[in-house]
């Protein structure tokens, strides 16, 4: 059996006041997002190929070279439907702000037009993240400025909202099935050690939506100590965005399954897993506020918080086909044309590539188009490749 973990006198303070045992959302937002002790809150995680992990962006420019023609076609409909007011383009949760920096290079070189009635507004919870941004877009070529939700939601933008791997670090409560009852789980502080235990059932408020996940009645295939998540954070998170937007779309580009999927009696589990140095581990309590922490999407849940709080969906497709029908083959064609002397730029790039589509990684991203007022134009990324 493994031994638990000793709880860092930050946390065993914060358990001890808060009575010895907290739901897991409340220790997972304390390690992700506390100002000194988060994870993101201090700054202390890296993204990138160097860094706690990798994503699309952090590849290199191709992906957001990609992306730019979906964001502009949906700019593009807005400056036509709002001749002569401003636009915004709006990223969640910036990451190190490359895909920021990327996009807006993108928009000033090849869209000047659009470019000049855009601004780049950028909401990022974490100071210390922020803080690396600032220093990322010192050279933005758009104007650019960082809000948070509540100050968004008081002076609304027209515009597109883009949450690329922003959804998955939610707080998520995770339940475990006792063979008669799900139950709520708590993070306990035993004799300054840290432990996972059940708390109280679920009374039928809370299990009502259960149902509609496939998690009720209950199913023999799942014993006892059956172990998933929940997302109760969708809900509040999009009822802000939707108020900061008077009229737009949503980009979410994360992890996702259908609930079939999600909640598969052989996903035991559940989806959680805890990232740093490139290495993955299914311990969420190992060193906490040193490692990212992230579940996968309900795409059922996900679509009714956006149905209740104004978002409708558009469509949905894994980043490989949406990247095949943005033009990715072609960029990679396009490669074979490039000087023999780059040969080991070309060669990255096309690894890089590559990895965006790999069925196996970041291929099976999901993309999933919302939108506040008439849908438009059928996305580009929902189109057919062939056609494009």
């Amino acid at each position: 059996m493994t031994p638990l973990p000793a709880a860092p006198p930050w946390l065993a303070q914060r358990l001890e006041q808060a009575g010895g045992a907290v739901p897991f959302a409340t220790y997972m937002e304390w390690a992700l997002h506390d100002p000194e002790h988060g994870a993101y809150g201090s700054g202390r995680l890296q993204v990138g190929p160097r860094g706690d992990f990798a994503t699309s962006p952090s590849l290199g420019p191709d992906f957001a070279a990609l992306l730019a023609p979906q964001l502009v076609q949906w700019l593009q409909e807005l400056a036509e439907q709002h001749p002569g007011q401003p636009l915004a383009l709006v990223e969640t949760g910036p990451g190190e702000g490359d895909l920021a920096l990327q996009l807006a290079e993108a928009l000033a070189e090849n869209w000047p037009a659009l470019a000049a009635r855009t601004s780049l507004v950028l909401v990022e919870p974490n100071p210390g993240m922020a803080a690396r941004q600032r220093q990322r877009l010192a050279v933005c070529p758009l104007p650019c400025r960082w809000v948070g939700l509540a100050e968004l939601a008081a002076a609304p933008v027209q515009g597109v909202v883009l949450a690329h791997e922003v959804l998955d670090a939610l707080a998520v409560e995770r339940i475990v099935w006792d063979g008669a009852h799900w139950r709520q789980q708590l993070l306990e502080l035993h004799q300054g050690l840290l432990r996972l235990v059940p708390g109280e059932p679920l009374g039928p408020q809370a299990e009502a939506p259960l149902t509609a996940l496939g998690l009720l009645p209950a199913n023999p295939q799942r014993p006892p100590g059956w172990t998933t998540e929940l997302h109760p954070g969708l809900q509040p998170w999009l009822q802000a965005a939707a108020a900061g937007l008077s009229a737009g779309r949503m980009l979410v580009i994360d992890y996702a399954h259908e609930a079939w999927r999600y909640y598969a009696p052989q996903r035991a589990n559940g989806t959680l897993m805890a990232y740093r140095g490139q290495q993955a581990s299914d311990d969420p309590l190992q060193d906490p506020g040193h490692w990212d922490l992230t579940a996968h999407l309900c795409i059922e849940s996900l679509v009714a918080a956006g149905d209740a709080t104004g978002w409708s969906l558009v469509g949905q497709r894994r980043q490989g086909e949406a990247l095949l029908a943005l033009g990715l083959a072609q960029r990679l064609h396009g490669l074979q044309h490039q000087s023999v002397g780059q040969l080991a730029d070309l060669l990255s790039r096309r690894e890089a590539l590559l990895r965006l589509v790999d069925p196996m990684a970041l291929g099976d991203f999901r993309w999933l188009a919302f939108s506040r007022g008439p849908a438009g134009a059928m996305p580009l990324f929902l189109q057919d490749p062939s056609l494009v």
